[in-house]
């Protein structure tokens, strides 16, 4: 496993990835680096260039593991455009593993890669924030949501 450190305007960025691809994202902590891969560089750049609004999506490798359940959002999420939001409801609905919102929340909350897999754009039904897990929470997902002109309020 290799890991690489990045300042970003939610704090530090872990990037952790295999040869082939990128397996987490942690905001707001840092981890012992290990030699630069072009994998972990090539997510950096993608990630500077993504908070200086000259990126609007990502083309990464990426492997995640969780639950049939999980991964089913997890893939879904990445479908969601920049700048756009769903419902939790919707989410589950789009993946195919029902409305739950709380059930579909909590995959939601384990994503392993955030800003990649853009969870910070899902929304409760009314179109407020119900959460975030990353980094300092709320305040963490408000940022990455005003970076995208997404209306939250």
């Amino acid at each position: 496993m290799h890991h690489l450190t990045m300042e970003s305007p939610l704090g530090p960025l872990t990037i952790s990835a295999t040869e082939n691809a990128i397996v987490g994202l942690v905001i707001g902590q840092r981890h012992r680096d290990s030699a630069p891969t072009d994998l972990l560089n090539h997510a950096k750049n993608q990630l500077d260039e993504y908070f200086a609004g000259h990126r609007r999506d990502f083309d990464l490798p990426l492997h995640f593991q969780g639950t049939p359940f999980q991964e089913a959002i997890w893939t879904t999420l990445r479908a969601i455009g920049h700048g756009e939001t769903v419902s939790y409801r919707e989410l589950g609905e789009q993946a195919g593993v029902g409305t739950a919102p709380r059930a579909v929340g909590g995959a939601v909350g384990k994503n392993p890669i955030p800003v990649i897999i853009p969870c910070h754009r899902v929304l409760a039904t009314t179109g407020r924030i119900t959460g975030y897990s990353g980094g300092e929470g709320i305040p963490t997902k408000e940022k990455l949501l005003d970076l995208e002109g997404i209306s939250y309020r």
